[in-house]
């Protein structure tokens, strides 16, 4: 088979012939993988995982279907643990790795939301509990996990959606995607600064904010949230560290709350992918993305590695 494979940590992937070796599990035809930051960041060999064993095939989440024909979601272990990934034209996946998929969605779509959507969506369920009626902010509006949590936040009842993005198409497409105000994030921001432009673009209390981002954003945020708001953070691409106060904390009896898709259990990630997919197929969840032809699986790495690509990029093996 074809296949994006990973010969030196740090490089991007090389297409080639690489042998396909059916092992215990279901045998899925791909038709989309998705180039993730997890799947960047353990090829570079530095991740907390340790460096992964060459040549391996990259790619921890794919669509694609069984040979019986049903449309399939599944993730792998690929870069984290020795084994394959997505980025192929068939792959071996544990049985309850493989989430049956609605017939009519779409594969480079449902590929593209993936996991980022699954974190925003239990972002602001199970740990952000949004409630009908809430005004939320998103943080990072222009990324994946930005874009389907603005969508998702409608979804589940929100009064209200702003959005925080840093490039005037990411502004856009958070207008686009729904969001009632949207608020510059710029390179000179203080939280103060920050702070005054958000509490300008809201409407009432701020109950809830996701937030991918920490940083500067993220002390900002919780100036304007309201006594006893929910921030919810998932990521740190602004800054590890943020600089906000104790008293800022405990003047809101504020909470600030951890996410991480590696708390959930297998049958509640296939749950919420099944929902997320079942949107998606309604046209009620989209994000922006760009597919691309596995034999270009080194240039979009390049592009997706380096920020330099404008979406998401996903292969299409076939």
């Amino acid at each position: 088979m074809r296949a994006a494979v990973i010969l030196q940590c740090g490089q991007p992937p090389v297409v080639a012939d690489h042998d396909f070796v059916p092992g215990a599990g279901r045998a899925v035809t791909v038709t989309a993988a998705p180039i993730t930051p997890l799947d960047v960041l353990c090829a570079t060999g530095t991740s907390y995982f340790g460096a992964p064993a060459v040549p391996y095939i990259p790619g921890v989440q794919g669509v694609g279907h069984l040979e019986d024909g049903t449309p399939v979601w599944f993730a792998t272990d690929a870069g984290m643990r020795p084994g394959n990934g997505s980025m192929a034209q068939y792959a071996t996946v544990p049985p309850d790795d493989v989430v049956a998929l609605p017939s009519d969605a779409d594969p480079a779509l449902v590929a593209a939301l993936g996991l980022s959507a699954v974190a925003a969506w239990q972002s602001l369920t199970s740990c952000g509990d949004l409630h009908h009626g809430e005004q939320v902010l998103v943080l990072g509006g222009g990324g994946i996990v930005g874009q389907a949590a603005i969508q998702i936040a409608r979804l589940l009842g929100a009064r209200r959606v702003v959005a925080a993005c840093r490039s005037a198409t990411a502004q856009t497409r958070a207008t686009t995607l729904g969001a009632d105000a949207v608020v510059a994030l710029l390179d000179s921001d203080t939280p103060a600064s920050l702070a005054g432009r958000l509490r300008a673009a809201l409407d009432g209390p701020l109950d809830l904010v996701l937030d991918p981002l920490f940083g500067i954003p993220a002390a900002a945020a919780l100036q304007v949230l309201r006594p006893g708001g929910r921030l919810v953070n998932l990521g740190g691409s602004a800054s590890p560290t943020a600089p906000f106060d104790s008293a800022t904390l405990r003047s809101g009896s504020l909470r600030i709350l951890g996410y991480t898709n590696n708390s959930l259990t297998k049958p509640e990630r296939a749950e919420t992918m099944r929902t997320i997919a079942t949107h998606a197929a309604a046209g009620r969840l989209t994000v922006s993305y760009e597919a691309a032809p596995l034999s270009e699986a080194a240039s979009a790495w390049t592009a997706q590695s380096t920020g330099s690509a404008p979406s998401r990029l996903v292969l299409l093996p076939r």
